[in-house]
């Protein structure tokens, strides 16, 4: 994270349109990422899931930590407050339905996280810009993976139409809040 203190953030985003609008996003995702999992501790008293998300909990806590390092608070999102209401509800709801709607919607956060976090890299890697934050983009990503992949194989078969309509609508907010984070 050293390396990213002498980030010159408007030079960035000069040269990588829309770099300060992902950033936003990241923030706001790690925001609501970190509200995910404390949802979950408030609705869930099985162990392995409150050990599940405790774990995962101190990663997003890190992500966010790095997040706010970049991104100057006069340039979050003015949704936070909305983001942090959402992700918290997205964990507490599936946390009351048990183990298994708790894996598949963190599972499928995942996913459109780290497909999400891809395009940032991508760009990054298009413009030769910014190594050190396209690294501390792909730990992220990475950490974002592994997260994914545990709660896959924690999650079991295939879900029921109910649980496989709850992700959907999960992965579709996940894709609206870009949008707006990206705007607002």
């Amino acid at each position: 994270m050293s390396n990213l203190m002498s980030l010159d953030l408007p030079a960035l985003t000069r040269t990588v349109p829309g770099m300060l609008e992902d950033l936003r996003s990241d923030h706001a995702g790690e925001a609501g990422a970190v509200m995910i999992y404390r949802g979950i501790l408030a609705g869930s008293r099985d162990p392995d899931v409150r050990r599940f998300a405790s774990d995962h909990l101190r990663t997003e806590l890190k992500h966010l930590e790095i997040m706010e390092s970049l991104l100057p608070r006069s340039a979050h999102s003015l949704f936070l407050p909305m983001w942090c209401a959402a992700g918290w509800m997205t964990g507490f709801l599936p946390a009351l339905a048990g183990p298994r709607a708790v894996y598949a919607t963190i599972a499928a956060v995942e996913r459109f996280v780290v497909a999400h976090y891809q395009d940032q890299i991508g760009k990054l890697a298009a413009t030769g810009s910014a190594a050190a934050l396209r690294a501390t983009l792909e730990a992220c990503q990475s950490d974002e993976a592994q997260h994914r992949d545990e709660a896959e194989a924690r999650g079991g078969h295939r879900p029921g139409a109910a649980l496989r309509l709850w992700t959907s609508l999960v992965a579709l907010g996940s894709r609206y809040a870009v949008i707006a984070a990206r705007r607002l």
